[in-house]
């Protein structure tokens, strides 16, 4: 049995539902199917889900809401209609769509959740009728039906691990298709709340788990993952096969297939994972599996950036004393949780990532450390980069710094930090923004050409 998960750009409109329609009658194994909300049909195009928080938005404050919910309203009858799905089907809909602004809420945040969450729910519904009215008998199943229970966290939800006993539970027939709607559980309370960042991915590892899958198909809108971001380098090379530890390094520092917190319960329950592109569906993709099924491993897999990052700079003698401790707790403090913190004797490098961060919690942990740790330097970085090369057979493997640093020292690109990861298939460095693509081109080019 296989669980498929599709994305918003592989369920924009109706000729996009199509291919999947063809993927999933292609393959019976194909037995559950995890969708998102309507993605962007082109490049100016809005997002369901950004037209459900336009509308959220709208009911807080009190604001006429009339316009965004047609817009909501007639991205789904499009698909609908394109099924030549009936009236009563897609007035279904509508109503759920109304009722949305006239139901009571714990909190804010939990309105917004279910608002948001509401982008994956209808759809999943609309796909399932779409399906059943094209012949492939397909059932929609609400996550709380499965028992997909979460924390009382509504906009950051973490599924509580009595589900997976729950969803083992339920029976799932020969040849049965059924449409779960990814981003969200419910709450014990019965309220709906969503994951943060990648909800859909981790709905998908979270069904493959559960469900002990052969394999988990993440179909997207391209046909590999690519050892770097093709916007940098010009038809970079395609991975044929990765670990899951390579995965999760290379999506932590940019690479966009997943969120690297995304595949975890696949990768908890050792099912192996197949990106694979909707408009494509034959090319073969890229395979994640355990690092025991991979036998041949190049030095380097990937090479990924980003510059989400900031930075705290600090210089202090005797530094690696009892002043560490200290910082630590005016982190905690203030709420302020780090991504790296690289250090020498006196000198350490806390590195952010500016998303999880305000102004107002940098200005406070200031403050606290120049007055209680006293440094001789104390410098806030608001724009770092990272760049990140993985790569298992980096393991013990002679002459690997040299490899990515010569050729920035060709290009005269100088770096804030090095740092090599405990596992020893990552080195992290440290950079300006602005030389960022510069450099993973040197790096590429080095390693690979």
């Amino acid at each position: 049995m296989k669980v498929a998960k599709f994305g918003g750009s592989s369920l924009a409109d109706g000729p996009q539902l199509k291919r999947v329609f063809e993927i999933v009658s292609a393959d019976p194994q194909r037995q559950i199917i995890v969708v998102s909300a309507p993605g962007k049909r082109q490049e100016d195009d809005i997002k369901v889900t950004d037209l459900l928080i336009e509308y959220a938005q709208a009911v807080i404050t009190d604001r006429d809401y009339r316009d965004i919910v047609q817009q909501i309203k007639n991205r789904y009858h499009e698909i609908g209609e394109y099924f030549e799905l009936n009236e009563i089907d897609l007035a279904d809909i509508d109503q759920q769509i109304d009722h949305l602004a006239q139901k009571h809420y714990r909190s804010f945040d939990y309105l917004f959740a279910a608002f948001c969450a509401h982008g994956e729910y209808l759809n999943a519904q609309l796909i399932a009728k779409a399906f059943t009215h094209q012949g492939l008998p397909a059932r929609f199943v609400d996550p709380r039906t499965l028992g997909f229970l979460v924390d009382d966290n509504p906009r950051n939800a973490t599924l509580l691990e009595d589900s997976y006993q729950a969803m083992a539970e339920f029976e799932l027939a020969v040849g049965e298709r059924l449409i779960v709607p990814g981003f969200f559980g419910y709450t014990k309370n019965g309220d709906m709340a969503t994951f943060s960042r990648g909800g859909s991915d981790i709905t998908g590892a979270i069904m493959a788990r559960a469900f002990q899958a052969d394999l988990y198909e993440n179909f997207t809108d391209v046909s590999a993952i690519y050892a770097a971001n093709p916007k940098l380098v010009d038809h970079p090379q395609a991975i044929a096969q990765m670990t899951y530890d390579e995965m999760r390094e290379l999506s932590y520092a940019g690479f966009a297939v997943f969120h690297d917190e995304a595949i975890i319960p696949a990768i908890q329950g050792q099912i192996p994972i197949n990106i694979k592109n909707t408009n494509r569906p034959n090319d073969p993709g890229t395979m994640i599996l355990p690092r025991q099924a991979i036998q041949n491993t190049r030095p380097v897999t990937g090479i990924a950036n980003s510059n989400r990052f900031a930075a705290i700079y600090l210089h202090r003698y005797l530094l690696n004393k009892d002043f560490t401790r200290q910082i630590l707790e005016i982190l905690s403090q203030y709420g302020l949780s780090y991504e790296h913190m690289p250090s020498g004797i006196d000198d350490l490098t806390i590195i952010l990532d500016k998303s999880l961060t305000n102004q107002e919690q940098i200005d406070h942990v200031l403050a606290a450390i120049q007055e209680q740790v006293q440094p001789d330097e104390l410098r806030w970085i608001p724009n770092y980069g990272i760049i990140m090369i993985v790569g298992e057979g980096m393991r013990n493997r002679v002459g690997a710094m040299t490899d990515i640093v010569t050729p920035l020292k060709e290009a005269g690109i100088s770096l804030q930090m090095v740092n090599q990861g405990a596992s020893e298939i990552s080195i992290m460095l440290g950079i300006q923004p602005e030389l960022a693509a510069e450099a993973v081109q040197a790096i590429y080019h080095n390693l690979f050409q």
